[in-house]
């Protein structure tokens, strides 16, 4: 009898300690990460938008010491360049298509083919943007100055610049704009914008290149006195069909001196200007498609 009583205070004493033991508040364990491994999850923070995919070079700096960015999407040899903002501000919407451009490739990755490198300069000329909307990196249109003289302003670097007559391609040292005198710099490549696409070209040599403008809508091709290449009329055409934006053979509404996509066509870069139709409007979907038609062709 004295053997069970025993037993059963024992019994009751290790009941009541699992008892307190679970009902006492504990502490959560603590998982130790590798540091090694929580380096490989970190990404790549491409604008305001963190971007896995994309790699970025700075390829110069403006005049008030902003930095001119590339993006890159994909690995392949065929490098198809994309230039937004060579007017800054006063063609901001320019800028926002090429943003467009970057969020879509960040999305839809598989949509670069393993044979394609796909670079996007948003804003060539952060400065005149910076005049506009406030600042050289992403924006949205509620930032954009109402005042138009404000935006005619922006459309020059800090220099006041029309970095668009700042190419080899017949400069001269004051150029137009419509029916104004704009300055083309003091010499060709005289800027650091315009310098920074030199150095880039000179040294990637892209397969091809489409620079945004506006306002005309249509799809310009591009030539220095050589006439219009088989390979730039190629583009013109199958941007111009897929987007739905007339084509045209040369930009005539009025003389242009130191033209960028001129100049590319001079360094046997094939090259097209799209132009949008207004000064607001993004046009993605025609823009898109126009994008998707150049990257089934450089596919193949």
């Amino acid at each position: 009898m004295k053997k069970i009583l025993t037993l059963l205070a024992l019994i009751i004493i290790i009941a009541v300690g699992i008892g307190v033991y679970y009902m006492t508040p504990r502490a959560p364990d603590v998982v130790t990460v590798n540091d090694e491994t929580a380096a490989t999850a970190t990404t790549t923070p491409v604008g305001n938008q963190t971007q896995d995919n994309a790699t970025s070079t700075v390829i110069g700096v403006s005049v008030e010491g902003r930095n001119i960015t590339a993006y890159h999407f994909g690995t392949g040899s065929k490098e198809l360049l994309f230039i937004g903002g060579i007017h800054g501000g006063y063609e901001w919407n320019t800028v926002l298509v090429a943003y467009q451009l970057m969020d879509y490739l960040e999305a839809n990755p598989s949509v670069v083919p393993a044979n394609v490198k796909v670079t996007v300069i948003p804003v060539l000329n952060p400065d005149g943007l910076n005049k506009v909307v406030g600042t050289a990196g992403r924006f949205t249109q509620a930032n954009v100055s109402s005042s138009q003289e404000v935006q005619v302003a922006g459309r020059f670097n800090a220099n006041t610049v029309d970095l668009n007559r700042n190419f080899d391609c017949d400069w001269q040292a004051s150029g137009t704009w419509q029916t104004k005198t704009v300055s083309g710099g003091s010499a060709a490549f005289s800027e650091p914008e315009s310098q920074a696409i030199k150095d880039y070209a000179g040294s990637k040599k892209p397969a091809a290149a489409v620079v945004w403008y506006s306002a005309a809508g249509g799809v310009f091709a591009s030539n220095c006195h050589s006439g219009v290449s088989p390979e730039t009329q190629t583009l013109t055409g199958k941007f111009a069909a897929a987007s739905g934006y007339p084509a045209h053979e040369s930009f005539d509404f009025y003389s242009i001196t130191g033209d960028m996509v001129n100049w590319f066509a001079k360094e046997n870069i094939p090259a097209i200007s799209v132009l949008l139709t207004n000064h607001t409007d993004t046009e993605w979907t025609k823009n898109q498609a126009g994008i998707q038609a150049l990257l089934t062709y450089y596919a193949e």
